[in-house]
């Protein structure tokens, strides 16, 4: 069976113009995972509606049907390690890895996604175009500017591209090193007609995304995906979700919120309501009731994260009723000291009464994250996050407690960028699930090795690219990294440079020509503050 014609299109299609733009748009995983990324159907459906693009979908098992000479090929890339499948997409479609090797009967190649707006670098040389930030208004801008220069040759293309905000074209910046093992000396355009930085587009508008398609085939079955907000206004020092995506946004109930709702009621009954802190929405409230009114009462409900003080019993009984068993929060740490120190404006006793509240609405287990490894951080601390979790079993028994546990991970255009992986986190990861399981509760550790692969990535350099052809050739696995290195030893730094060390506040980021919306010297004032607290 086709899995396309299981698909519930909420968008009419449009008429073509007489020469449209034919594009590919790629997920680089299979399509049960592309299907479940809002960002994806939100990007892919504006190629739909607009009149010059005629879009075609490809996936890593599935594919619609392809034009024979794409102009355009674009990747929307979510997770760091998918860049396996970019490659093997490019292979699959006869196009050349690098861009540098690229002629003009090939498609130009772009990528966008929270992982390329964050750091393109090490990917740098498998794209010819980048895009920063938000679709909204970013996708027609570079459509509008491609059809100036359609018909002229791959460089002229570029070039003009290169002059839209948001459009980063990296083969026109030229990175040079003090040595090729050593930091970054400086980035700068080749011509200087080029801008010397790029700034991340933002969308400050008040009507976020909903889901254009509904598909028994998605991760989540049938379920229709409402953005209540965009960013986190709790600004954690590690974290991406709140520093790459801000400001903080909030959906109009009026304007946005309750008509996607009612869209997407017409076609599926269980929403999934999406964002990084959802229930800090200023009206939370209002809409929960919306959606606890009877005539709604076989509506399922999913929430993602939500903050833990906004944990009531009225949100827990309402999403019990509404066919959700468990809700998931944030805390971080069981230690007050490594809350103050990444900005975590949570006390313990808030968690507590949230558990409370969680079991007395009738929710059968909660889930919560937190992590090891942050700066600062010592063996009394993962006491304390180990006596937390003993004390929440006693206080709300009956109620199912797991803890996901992931190792820190420095990322760009956060305070913690400087910062490097303590190996110590991979002790403290045993450390809390022998102390989980021996108290019968579930602890769900992220590998620690594929941590270090992720900040490796996280942090690295148009150096990688190298070494990622090679991984690639070598089989997914952590050991094929060091293979890799070992072979390309003198050709870029050691594993430790990237992964382990804490870099200066004088060097050059990778990223240091890609700004946001939080400028590095503020950042600096960030990790100070964070620091300080833990003196």
């Amino acid at each position: 069976m086709n899995i396309f014609t299981e698909e519930k299109q909420l968008f009419s299609p449009v008429s073509k113009n007489t020469n449209p733009i034919p594009l590919i748009f790629a997920f680089p995983n299979e399509y049960t995972i592309a299907i479940s990324s809002l960002g994806y159907q939100i990007v892919w459906s504006t190629f739909a509606l607009n009149p010059d693009v005629e879009v075609s979908r490809l996936f890593t098992d599935i594919a619609e049907s392809l034009p024979r000479n794409p102009e355009i090929l674009g990747f929307s890339v979510s997770w760091e390690l998918d860049y396996i499948n970019i490659l093997n997409l490019l292979e699959s479609l006869q196009i050349p890895f690098r861009s540098r090797d690229r002629e003009e009967h090939h498609p130009l190649v772009f990528g966008g996604g929270s992982v390329l707006t964050a750091n393109p670098e090490p990917f740098a040389d498998f794209f010819d175009i980048i895009l920063l930030g938000d679709g909204e208004e970013l996708l027609d801008r570079f459509i509008s500017a491609y059809q100036k220069v359609r018909q002229s040759d791959r460089q002229t293309q570029l070039k003009h591209l290169a002059t839209i905000p948001g459009i980063y074209i990296p083969s026109l910046y030229e990175v040079c090193y003090r040595d090729i093992e050593g930091e970054i000396e400086s980035i700068s355009p080749v011509d200087t007609d080029i801008p010397k930085t790029i700034q991340k587009q933002t969308y400050r508008g008040n009507t976020l995304a909903a889901s254009t398609v509904v598909t028994p085939r998605a991760a989540w079955e049938n379920i229709y995906m409402v953005e209540v907000v965009r960013s986190c206004p709790e600004m954690c020092r590690f974290c991406l979700a709140s520093y790459l995506t801000l400001p903080f946004r909030t959906a109009s109930i009026e304007g946005s919120l309750i008509p996607a709702i009612e869209r997407g009621l017409k076609v599926s009954d269980r929403i999934g309501l999406l964002g990084a802190s959802v229930t800090q929405h200023p009206e939370f409230d209002r809409l929960l009731d919306y959606i606890a009114q009877p005539q709604y009462d076989n509506v399922r409900l999913s929430i993602a994260s939500v903050r833990t003080n906004t944990v009531t019993e009225k949100l827990a009984r309402i999403l019990s009723q509404r066919d959700t068993r468990s809700l998931t929060i944030a805390v971080e740490s069981g230690s007050e000291k490594v809350r103050r120190i990444v900005n975590k404006k949570l006390q313990n006793d808030e968690i507590m009464q949230a558990a409370i509240n969680a079991k007395a609405g009738g929710l059968k287990a909660m889930k919560l994250y937190g992590m090891v490894g942050i700066p600062g951080e010592d063996e009394a601390d993962m006491e304390e996050t180990a006596q937390m979790m003993k004390t929440l079993k006693k206080t709300t028994p009956g109620l199912r407690l797991t803890l996901g546990c992931s190792t820190f991970v420095p990322k760009a255009h956060t305070p913690f960028q400087w910062l490097g992986v303590k190996p110590k986190a991979q002790k403290r990861l045993k450390y809390l699930q022998k102390q989980l399981k021996s108290n019968g509760m579930e602890f769900r550790p992220e590998s620690y090795n594929w941590s270090l692969i992720q900040a490796l990535i996280s942090r690295g350099d148009r150096r990688l690219a190298s070494l990622l052809e090679l991984t690639r050739n070598y089989g997914d696995s952590v050991g094929s990294y060091k293979r890799a290195f070992k072979e390309l030893r003198g050709k870029l730094p050691p594993f430790s440079y990237y992964v382990h060390q804490d870099w200066t506040s004088e060097q050059v980021l990778p990223w240091q020509h890609l700004q946001t919306a939080i400028s590095p010297s503020l950042l600096l004032k960030h990790l100070q503050e964070a620091l300080d607290r833990d003196r």
